[in-house]
């Protein structure tokens, strides 16, 4: 079941998206997502089926922090 996640994230502009982005497509568990830039908390909202645990881990990876907005 997909539901949709907030983190907050320290991804600052738009080459930070652009760096996140294979991360975040090439997963199959991940339907949607995008990251508001003009937030001072940068929220990005994922619509996925994993948990903010895999999404936080996901982000890692990609070289950024992602913290669970509840």
């Amino acid at each position: 079941m997909m539901e949709t996640l907030k983190f907050k994230t320290n991804i600052k502009c738009g080459a930070c998206v652009a760096t996140v982005t294979p991360f975040l497509n090439e997963d199959n568990a991940v339907e949607n997502w995008n990251v508001d830039l003009q937030s001072p908390e940068r929220i990005l909202k994922v619509e996925t089926s994993k948990s903010p645990q895999e999404i936080a881990e996901l982000m890692k990876k990609a070289g950024y922090n992602a913290e669970e907005i509840a």
